[in-house]
């Protein structure tokens, strides 16, 4: 299929990276590669690492990004093993990194990989098709308590518990195998009232089930701070989350990063010896413009958070 991608916070992104020509940059979450399209497009010398776990993307973005593949090594790997993969390359730092989390246009506009709830397909929503568990094994495997956990924590889904409650019923009469059969057992756990306001009723339990499936979060929570480190002076790192949960990850651990002291308020001097290991450049998020959410819907939730490295700064 075609592979229709619009990057979202494009042109802050990039100002944020501030290029440089010779530099070493990492796109975490290559996707539709708009985001590499453009750092490449900036690069002399420099070098441009691509990771992503989604093969398809992969490829489809490797077409799309031909004409620079002498500056650019493509990587099939989960972000989260950012350090082995740049160990594998011999690379020690690099001056700047990008993350734009969550599921991208290819995966959505993709009925047959389960992603969307607008289309009739099979229960899967692998990012990374060598991966065992599916999004079916989840709802036709896991507990009313777990699924109501996982609607709950990761979906911030109201009716999670309803909705768990009747995923265990129905299941019971035979496995739940399509996203169309999910999508009718949410809309009857759900009042009538509410499935009338607010988007489609099965927003929120798709976004966890595949957060869930794809251990989105604890692969951010694993990567963040590997990341920073492997930034080199005055490197900077990007990263564009789509929810709340995403952005309370980024903003925390950016936060620690920028100020790690763990002494009580009151000490006239830090004896604990946490060194800051930069600062954070967006200390409120960067938000899409209103032309931009107009052209993009998918860019409503969007926010970016900058965080930048300073070695041997002065305490």
């Amino acid at each position: 299929m075609d592979f229709k991608h619009i990057s979202v916070l494009l042109n802050e992104t990039i100002d944020n990276l501030a290029i440089k020509p010779d530099g070493i940059y990492a796109d975490g979450t290559l996707g539709g590669g708009g985001h590499s399209l453009e750092i490449v497009k900036r690069l002399d010398k420099g070098r441009l690492i691509c990771l992503d776990r989604d093969g398809e993307a992969l490829e489809a973005a490797k077409k799309r990004l031909d004409s620079y593949k002498d500056r650019i090594t493509f990587i099939r790997s989960n972000y989260d093993r950012f350090r082995e993969v740049m160990d594998e390359l011999g690379i020690t730092a690099v001056d700047g990194i990008v993350l734009d989390l969550g599921v991208s246009s290819y995966q959505l506009d993709n009925p047959e990989r389960g992603f969307s709830y607008n289309n009739d397909a099979p229960l899967d929503m692998r990012m990374d098709k060598r991966s065992e568990k599916t999004a079916a094994d989840i709802v036709n495997g896991a507990s009313e308590t777990e699924l109501a956990k996982i609607l709950k924590v990761y979906g911030e889904e109201r009716f999670a518990s309803r909705i768990a409650g009747l995923i265990v019923r129905e299941r019971q009469k035979g496995d739940i195998e399509t996203t169309f059969e999910l999508n009718n057992i949410i809309k009857s756990a759900i009042p009538g009232k509410f499935r009338r306001e607010g988007g489609h009723p099965s927003k929120r339990t798709f976004q966890a089930i595949r957060i869930a499936v794809n251990g989105e979060l604890d692969s951010l929570e694993k990567a963040l701070g590997v990341m920073i480190d492997g930034l080199s002076d005055r490197g900077r790192l990007c990263v564009i989350t789509f929810h709340s949960l995403e952005d309370r990850i980024v903003k925390n651990i950016f936060r620690e990063a920028a100020d790690p002291c763990t002494c009580p308020p009151d000490f006239p001097v830090c004896v604990c010896g946490k060194k800051p290991l930069g600062k954070v450049i967006t200390n409120k998020p960067v938000l899409p413009g209103e032309e931009e959410m107009e052209n993009n819907s998918r860019s409503k939730s969007a926010k970016l958070r900058v965080f930048e490295r300073i070695r041997n700064q002065k305490q």
